[in-house]
């Protein structure tokens, strides 16, 4: 894997995070790129005969808008790999039927939104460190997050995926700090990786 492969996987992301697909066919679609391209997250050996990503059912309750209020203040995660501490700030607070969640914007050349949810399925059914809603560096815009008028966003989480460090630790991921952690399991998008 070099640069170029990691670029066209994030352009491949994007793309797919806006495509016009259904539910189905997104997860068809990221099932494929796990399998195939050469900047997967998934160990090469694990590639041939990958059955896919576990996932929730489908649920049309896991689409919710929520209101906005003001937050303030940044926050720094260490990723315990190369990118070292990274600097956050809390853009807004979203009011979820789950419990509030924080929108967090990078730091950092280019800035991005991020998303990082930790709930009660973690360790259990998800990944231990938690799932992103969106995570706008990655390319990943459009469907676990949308902004809405009059200071809303609609959250999808059906769409709830994996950093790539729950695939392989040879990956270094920022997880949920404690205030985008829930105690509602949240039983939509991708389930735990399991070899």
């Amino acid at each position: 894997m070099d640069d170029l492969d990691v670029l066209d996987w994030r352009e491949r992301t994007a793309a797919l995070f806006l495509s016009d697909t259904d539910l189905a066919g997104f997860r068809a679609a990221r099932d494929e790129l796990f399998r195939t391209h050469p900047a997967s997250p998934l160990p090469a050996a694990d590639r041939a005969g990958f059955p896919g990503l576990g996932w929730f059912p489908a649920d049309p309750t896991a689409v919710v808008e929520a209101p906005l209020r003001p937050a303030s203040g940044t926050e720094t995660i260490d990723t315990g790999g190369p990118d070292g501490v990274v600097r956050y700030r809390r853009v807004a607070v979203a009011e979820t039927p789950w419990g509030p969640l924080t929108l967090w914007w990078i730091e950092a050349y280019g800035g991005g939104l991020f998303v990082p949810v930790r709930d009660g399925t973690s360790g259990r059914e998800t990944y231990g460190g938690g799932r992103y809603l969106t995570d706008t560096v990655k390319g990943t815009f459009g469907r676990g997050l949308t902004v809405l008028p009059g200071h809303r966003v609609r959250l999808d989480a059906n769409y709830l995926y994996n950093p790539s460090c729950a695939y392989d630790d040879t990956w270094a991921c920022p997880l949920a700090p404690p205030e985008n952690r829930v105690d509602v399991p949240i039983r939509a998008g991708e389930l735990a990786y399991h070899r």
